[in-house]
């Protein structure tokens, strides 16, 4: 990276504080930037993450570039309302990750060798173990830490992977299909049973939660695959829309019969 160019990132970041700073000023500042604190910031935070990651799948890159700086925005007002309070800064922030991130890769900045992306994975997980044995956080769980705020399915994957580490895990792909069967055939008795809906509840959260074991076994991302599911939904739903207008139908008055040929005709037609 050339001076120049490192010097106009430098620039457009101050920028960026500076516009942060003003928007925060009692004299002059935004009344709704200036009623704002972390809590009631942070479901933006979560908001502008999945809009990144929904920019990401749809491989735009313009998109992705704004939803990154709706993103970075969101750390830049935490970090000014940190200031306020006299916690720390933006600088703070900054600081804090670099280090983090040359004590948690010794194999890149220092002398530790690694063979491959899953003993980086063990690796990191050790660092962060010590790190909070250092800090006094020593927890009497392998389960600790896994924040309670993530979407169910991220953190029931994280669970199962802390678990897994420690040997409480299947040893095929077919064990875990057995496992899901025989959450199925569980739902379905209590069904038949005519069971008390919190029951049924807990049985159906069984099955989603083998699911996502499931999903875990296949190297796959369950809050992906989720997402996936819905946007096939939801793209197949509207296309049944568009045959019923066509025909001039009311969803809300075809049969059964009918909505099946609209959706059978839609994922045709979609491939």
């Amino acid at each position: 990276m050339t001076q120049a160019k490192s010097d106009h990132q430098v620039d457009a970041i101050e920028e960026l504080l500076d516009i942060m700073a003003r928007l925060r000023s009692p004299d002059g500042g935004c009344p709704w930037d200036l009623e704002q604190d972390f809590a009631s910031i942070a479901p933006y935070t979560l908001e502008e993450a999945y809009e990144v990651s929904e920019a990401i799948q749809r491989n735009d890159p313009d998109e992705i570039r704004d939803e990154l700086g709706d993103l970075l925005f969101q750390v830049v007002f935490h970090a000014q309302m940190a200031k306020e309070k006299g916690w720390f800064g933006f600088g703070d922030v900054v600081r804090a990750i670099n280090q983090k991130l040359i004590r948690r890769h010794p194999h890149v900045f220092g002398d530790e060798e690694v063979t491959d992306s899953a003993a980086q994975t063990e690796a990191w997980e050790a660092h962060k173990a010590k790190e909070r044995v250092a800090k006094g956080e020593e927890s009497p769980s392998a389960l600790d830490n896994v924040p309670l705020a993530l979407p169910a399915l991220v953190r029931g994957q994280k669970l199962q992977r802390r678990a897994a580490r420690l040997g409480f895990d299947w040893n095929e792909t077919s064990d875990v299909i057995g496992k899901l069967d025989e959450e199925l055939a569980e739902l379905k008795h209590a069904l038949l049973a005519e069971e008390p809906a919190s029951r049924l509840q807990e049985e159906l959260g069984d099955l989603l939660f083998t699911c996502v074991n499931l999903a875990r076994f296949l190297e796959a991302d369950a809050e992906a695959l989720m997402r996936d599911a819905n946007r096939k939904f939801e793209t197949r739903f509207r296309a049944v829309e568009a045959l019923a207008a066509q025909r001039q139908r009311d969803l809300r008055d075809c049969s059964l019969d009918e909505l099946e040929r609209f959706w059978q005709t839609a994922k045709r037609q979609l491939g």
